[in-house]
This record gives C-alpha cells, sequence and structure tokens, in this order.
C-alpha cells in the first residue's frame, strides 16, 4: 500500500515537471517537438528522494535498452538492475549513486563485440554508450530524473557485484526522483557551444 502511494506521487512529480517544459517548447519544421523537449529537458541529477521507481517504468527504460542498435547487430552488452536494499547496500560501499533507488550497471565483454580489421578496435564500448543513451533518454521521457555515471573503479564494482565480473562495466545510470534542491539542474545544465563551434561542414 505504501509503496502504490508513493508511486502515485511520483506519477504527479513527473506530470508537474513536464508541465513546465511544455510552456518552454520550441517548435521545428521537422521531427518530433516531444523528442526535443526530452534532450532539453534532460540534466544530471545529483541527488534523488526515496520514491520508488514504478516496475512499468523500468519495463519501459530496460525495453529502450533492448532495442538500442550494435555493431553488426551481435549485441554484446548485458545490464545490471540494481534495486535491492542488499545490492543497492553494496554498491554504495564503492559509490554513492546519488542515493538513486535504482542504479542500471551496463556492462559488455569484449569478446562478444564486433572488431573493427584496420585497426583491431573493439565496438564494446560504443554499443555499451550507445544502450546507455537509450536508457537515460528513455528514463526521462518517463519523467524520470537520472545520472550517467562514469567515475567508478569497475573492478570495485566487479568485487561488490559478483555477478558483473565476467564483464567489462562501462557505466551506471542512477535513476529516480529527484530530491529538492540538490537534485534540481545545475549552473552548468545550459552550458552549451554553438552549433558554429560544434559542427564544421565539409
Amino acid at each position: 500500500m505504501k509503496k502504490n502511494f508513493l508511486n502515485r506521487l511520483g506519477d504527479i512529480w513527473d506530470r508537474a515537471s513536464f508541465s513546465d517544459a511544455k510552456q518552454q517548447l520550441t517548435k521545428y519544421e521537422y521531427g518530433s517537438d516531444a523528442f526535443m523537449r526530452i534532450l532539453k529537458s534532460r540534466y544530471s541529477c545529483h541527488s534523488f528522494n526515496k520514491y520508488p521507481v514504478s516496475e512499468s517504468k523500468l519495463r519501459m527504460i530496460l525495453e529502450a535498452g533492448r532495442l538500442a542498435p550494435s555493431a553488426q547487430n551481435l549485441q554484446p552488452t548485458r545490464i545490471w538492475v540494481v534495486k535491492s536494499e542488499d545490492a543497492l547496500a553494496r554498491l554504495r560501499t564503492v559509490h554513492p549513486c546519488y542515493g538513486a533507488p535504482v542504479v542500471l550497471i551496463v556492462g559488455c565483454r569484449n569478446e562478444e563485440a564486433w572488431v573493427r580489421e584496420c585497426d583491431g578496435i573493439i565496438s564494446a564500448k560504443t554499443d555499451a554508450a550507445i544502450v546507455l543513451t537509450h536508457l537515460m533518454l528513455t528514463a526521462t521521457d518517463a519523467g524520470l530524473a537520472n545520472m550517467w555515471i562514469w567515475d567508478f573503479n569497475p573492478s570495485k564494482i566487479r568485487e561488490v557485484l559478483p555477478e558483473t565480473r565476467e564483464h567489462g562495466i562501462y557505466g551506471l545510470l542512477a535513476i529516480g526522483h529527484p530530491a529538492s534542491g540538490a537534485g534540481n539542474p545545475t549552473e552548468l545544465h545550459d552550458v552549451r557551444k554553438s552549433v558554429e563551434e560544434m559542427v564544421t561542414t565539409l
């Protein structure tokens, strides 16, 4: 009963958050305004509250990860969902994960990934990054705050979560509902290079 009540509160928060975003919506000539809104509204959340992530939203996020493309469609990426009190406690001994109620660990085995013949580059990191991007943007679309975590020691994660030992760990995605104050976007959120600085047309 308590979890259902918290889930409903989370859904109310989601609708309130996106109602503000709609007021700032920019109209684009092509494509989906809704998708551009997702890209513009997504930010790195540095603090989460204790509201749980609903199972329906988590399933949608994981399905988005499953649909991510990979080199030669080899699909070498694996996702571990860390959400039990025990697993979260073990993970937090090596990284606090900003207090998120769910953390997705994305890993890959190099031997399962495509290798570029000309220079031997393995696609594992790129494949994992694409999966992480799908997870991140879908979480945002579901009204959930998130943080792509890269400042961790993979060896320590494999120690506390032995299920991951046979894989390279390429990223963590903390997801949940933002805590007041520290969970809001920082002043860096809207700092972007211009298209002219970033793009060169040949």
